[in-house]
């Protein structure tokens, strides 16, 4: 058997309908597709505003460049995609990178003491793989020492904690869209306002007239893939945590496993071991598709500042990521599972 590590789940005659509706009308960019899907994702969120753009970086981005993080610090944990430090950079900010914990999100103990010694502008707490940092207490201390909070959301669609939806708590968060994301256009992104004071600074940056801008926006395409894709998010995330909760009871004495915090909505399956890359390229032999996630720290890639990083060294040597997709079947979680039990008895 071969089991993809992700898999798309086709295009219903539903959404059918809609592109050739697109098509049909010439409408291909600023229409109603898009205004809906802002409409019902910030309603789903419960902020202030969200606006689509052309990627989850770009969304980053904007978000940055309205805070105006030029010249100043701007807090990122050391373990996420690249963007979210590449993000800080192309909007003239300095990266500051803190370790994180077993939720593999900032680790709140080094927080203070980055905000007593750096004259930092924002914090940038990342949701990876669909679980939630600790945002009560990075909003404490956000608000303590007067600097903005923007949300890396990008993994994290519907993940929330004590009720309150991931991309809702800070002051912005950026979502991505891209092709294996819970919610997915293909490509694409957003940005979600919470604050109601920098709604006008965001639409500076993306909208041609006030100051010098980029063309960021989404085609109607995207905006009906991605509305087909928001309205099947809770359903497909019931699918992801109960393909979860199957690996979770079948590897949690073998393997080491993401501590969640709150409700995880697991864009990624990940586990630990200090033998992955054999595990992986067995893995791999036997037809089950596996990612590393990630081979590289954020310093160690752009050489930022950084704090004493223990834990994401660790978990940067010792994670993989297993198939996760509402598309799959029971025959292949059982696959996987009996195959992954086998390698590791063999270890």
């Amino acid at each position: 058997m071969k089991v993809p590590f992700f898999r798309f789940d086709g295009i219903g005659e539903e959404l059918k309908r809609d592109l050739n509706r697109i098509i049909e009308t010439g409408r291909l960019t600023r229409g109603p597709f898009t205004q809906q899907f802002e409409e019902e994702f910030k309603n789903f969120l419960g902020v202030e505003w969200v606006k689509t753009v052309n990627s989850g970086t770009t969304a980053l981005y904007a978000a940055l460049r309205a805070i105006d993080v030029k010249d100043r610090y701007v807090v990122v944990p050391a373990l996420s995609f690249m963007a979210t430090v590449d993000a800080v950079l192309l909007a003239g900010g300095k990266p500051l990178v803190l370790d994180v914990d077993e939720t593999y999100t900032l680790d709140i103990n080094q927080l203070e003491d980055a905000l007593k010694c750096y004259d930092v502008k924002a914090i940038l707490p990342v949701h990876l793989f669909g679980n939630m940092a600790d945002m009560p207490a990075i909003n404490e201390l956000a608000q303590k020492y007067g600097v903005y909070v923007l949300e890396d959301a990008a993994q994290a669609h519907g993940a929330h904690y004590e009720g309150v939806k991931a991309g809702a708590w800070g002051d912005m968060a950026a979502f991505s869209f891209y092709a294996t994301k819970n919610v997915s256009m293909g490509e694409g992104g957003a940005v979600a306002v919470k604050n109601p004071y920098l709604v006008e600074r965001v639409k500076a940056i993306l909208d041609f007239g006030e100051e010098p801008a980029f063309n960021f926006r989404l085609s109607e395409f995207q905006s009906a893939i991605g509305l087909h894709s928001l309205r099947r998010l809770e359903e497909n995330t019931r699918r992801r945590r109960a393909i979860a909760q199957r690996y979770n009871e079948s590897f949690k004495d073998i393997f080491g496993l993401q501590k969640e915090r709150g409700y995880h909505v697991y864009h990624v399956y990940s586990l630990r071991h200090p033998q992955r890359d054999l595990i992986v390229k067995r893995l791999q032999e036997e037809g089950i598709g596996t990612k590393v996630y990630y081979s590289y720290l954020l310093h160690e890639l752009r050489d930022t500042e950084h704090f004493s990083t223990p834990n994401a060294e660790r978990f940067r040597d010792e994670l993989f990521a297993l198939p996760i997709y509402p598309s799959l079947t029971e025959e292949e979680v059982d696959y996987v599972i009996e195959t992954l039990l086998k390698i590791a008895e063999g270890l």
